[in-house]
């Protein structure tokens, strides 16, 4: 699902070390777009220094182009925008839904903070700021997190509240940003979300396929105190799918998804089952406002009636909540 994560995971990054000529290992990802039809805002390309290609960007449609710009960038140059389009006969060739154009940034890796990567490697929300000059021809990044500022004065604090702003929705997303000190180009990649499916059957099967689909991750359990485990390593980005109608499973696990701000809270299960659900809670302390966070009937209405339409549904009302 994210590019960048992988390319972090699989230590593609260590590749900016050296090189023939002493030239460096670059990183291509878009600034501006149009066009392309639908994409991956984590897309991006890694060049190493003889010209081999990392990743994926358009369809590889320029990978060519980009390598010779690469190759071009001055000793000392941090960075290099370039615009790259497909019309036509390129597009079936890259296997795009349409032409399109774009402005793509040519960043040498040392310019690029190590934290950036030892996050994304490890799974955790990052956000990335990139300077960019009136001509585009220079760029310095920093890393924001959704904790204290980074210890940098000349980051626009405009720049780091968009960034944990855009971090909050649990989207990958990139834009370019205008702030007092200039345009920056801010780059998120966040969590991988992760479901925890209390329950199995049928439905739970296809909820961890639906998932694989979506590129989140996805556990399925029995157990009371497996879910909270689960639900206490990552809660920023962990949603609940209760599937479970056992009082002693559903209540404790509810309780404890809604006193830790996950994202979505969902439950599947009849009027009667909600409840009595509801009344457990209300005895464990819980009061009406975060009863009134746990989505049952549970999924979008779409009309859903077989149990891959359930899944379907359910993923979709997810997507739906992480993106507010």
């Amino acid at each position: 699902m994210r590019e960048l994560a992988d390319m972090a995971r699989l230590g593609v990054p260590p590749l900016r070390e050296g090189g023939p000529g002493g030239r460096t290992a670059v990183l291509a990802r878009p600034v501006t777009e149009r066009g392309f039809g639908p994409r991956r805002p984590a897309d991006a390309l890694l060049i190493d220094a003889d010209g081999t290609c990392h990743g994926t960007l358009y369809g590889g449609a320029f990978d060519r182009q980009l390598a010779a710009e690469a190759a071009a960038l001055p000793p000392g140059h941090t960075a290099r925008v370039c615009a790259v389009s497909v019309h036509e006969d390129g597009v079936k060739e890259a296997g795009l839904t349409c032409g399109g154009q774009a402005e793509i940034l040519l960043q040498p890796l040392p310019a690029v903070p190590a934290r950036w990567w030892q996050l994304l490697a490890a799974g955790a929300d990052a956000a990335l700021i990139t300077w960019l000059d009136e001509r585009r021809v220079r760029a310095v990044s920093t890393v924001v997190t959704p904790g204290p500022p980074p210890d940098d004065p000349d980051l626009p604090p405009q720049a780091a509240a968009r960034a944990r702003d855009l971090l909050a929705r649990h989207r990958a997303d990139r834009e370019v940003h205008s702030t007092d000190a200039g345009l920056v180009l801010i780059e998120t990649c966040p969590a991988v979300p992760r479901l925890v499916i209390v329950g199995g059957g049928e439905l739970a099967e296809l909820l961890v396929a639906q998932a694989e689909l979506l590129g989140w991750g996805a556990t399925v359990t029995a157990a009371a105190r497996d879910a909270a485990e689960l639900l206490a390593e990552r809660p920023a980005a962990t949603c609940l799918i209760m599937l479970s109608h056992e009082p002693d499973v559903d209540v404790p696990t509810l309780h404890t998804a809604l006193t830790s701000g996950l994202p979505y809270v969902g439950a599947l299960g009849s009027r009667r089952t909600q409840e009595r659900r509801a009344t457990g809670l209300v005895e464990a302390g819980l009061n009406d406002e975060l009863l009134g966070r746990i989505h049952g009937p549970i999924g979008l209405d779409i009309g859903a009636r077989t149990p891959t339409e359930t899944a379907l549904a359910i993923c979709a009302e997810v997507l739906s909540a992480l993106d507010r």
